[in-house]
């Protein structure tokens, strides 16, 4: 008999409490601003901002979820895993803040960015990498000052116009201008192989005070190798660029007659017309021509 009421006892133990009535308060806020921050945390995105927004929020949502789980004297175990859920978040977003701190520049790169690199979808970090390679460093040009010589700069470096005006000559005759977010010499940069040297054909200057960012040639080549995706990106900016200073030259030029220029076919399509012969003195009289085998007979 008491064997039968010991294991009666043990059944009843067991069994899950059943609710008698519902609370008459519902739980605090604490609670409800906890399921809030995680409803928020999770619409997050997937790119770098967004993991960073989802973890900001997440982490504030499992912190009051730790405080409402703490007020529970019954059991730990819900606020050890809220507590554990909060340390792993912060730790993800003090992450992401240093992460941050190294995609961030100063100005005038962001701007090179947002103008150059962004349309072409090149993340901060690709872009933090080029940064690396100048060394963050933007040079200046003061007025009238020459940025290369024709025939005795040489050819070590690629630039990019970040403010001001530069002036494109040869042999004291103006070609074009060169703006901001445009390369200083693209044309000199495409036309060399990495071992190969060179120099300047025309000469660069400033039109007023100009501030460039440029690249050593020997460290970018050195970045290419490294990072493919970051030279098949910079052959288009470069070809680019030469194609937008070709038309810019074709836009100048025009024949006498003032036709312009078609730069793909400039042989053929604005080549000298040939002068067209007079074929009534070129061609032999019909009366001599049916003579001579007669004379020749006789």
């Amino acid at each position: 008999m008491d064997h039968l009421t010991e294991n009666n006892f043990t059944a009843q133990t067991l069994e899950y409490p059943v609710c008698s009535e519902w609370k008459e308060n519902p739980e605090g806020s604490v609670f409800h601003l906890a399921h809030i921050l995680l409803v928020l945390g999770f619409m997050g995105g997937s790119g770098f901002y967004g993991l960073l927004y989802m973890f900001s929020f997440l982490t504030l949502g499992f912190f009051c979820y730790s405080i409402w789980a703490w007020s529970d004297p019954c059991t730990t175990d819900s606020f050890s895993w809220t507590f554990a859920l909060f340390a792993f978040c912060l730790a993800q977003v003090v992450h992401g803040s240093y992460r941050l701190r190294s995609v961030t520049f100063d100005k005038e790169f962001q701007d090179l960015y947002d103008y150059m690199f962004k349309k072409l979808g090149v993340s901060l970090t690709h872009f933090g990498k080029i940064v690396e390679c100048c060394e963050g460093d933007i040079y200046t040009i003061d007025k009238d000052h020459c940025f290369a010589v024709e025939g005795k700069t040489s050819i070590d470096k690629l630039s990019v116009l970040i403010s001001g005006r530069i002036r494109v000559t040869l042999n004291g005759e103006f070609l074009h201008h060169i703006y901001p977010f445009q390369f200083l010499d693209s044309p000199e940069w495409d036309s060399l192989r990495p071992s190969e040297e060179g120099v300047f054909q025309v000469t660069l200057r400033a039109d007023n005070r100009c501030r460039y960012v440029a690249w050593r040639r020997k460290k970018l080549y050195l970045l290419f190798a490294q990072h493919r995706y970051i030279a098949k990106i910079f052959a288009l900016l470069v070809r680019n660029d030469i194609a937008e200073k070709l038309f810019s030259l074709n836009d100048k030029a025009f024949d006498t007659r003032g036709f312009r220029y078609d730069l793909r076919l400039p042989s053929f399509c604005h080549g000298p017309e040939p002068e067209i012969e007079d074929t009534s003195e070129s061609r032999p009289a019909l009366g001599q021509s049916e003579t001579k085998p007669t004379e020749r007979d006789s």
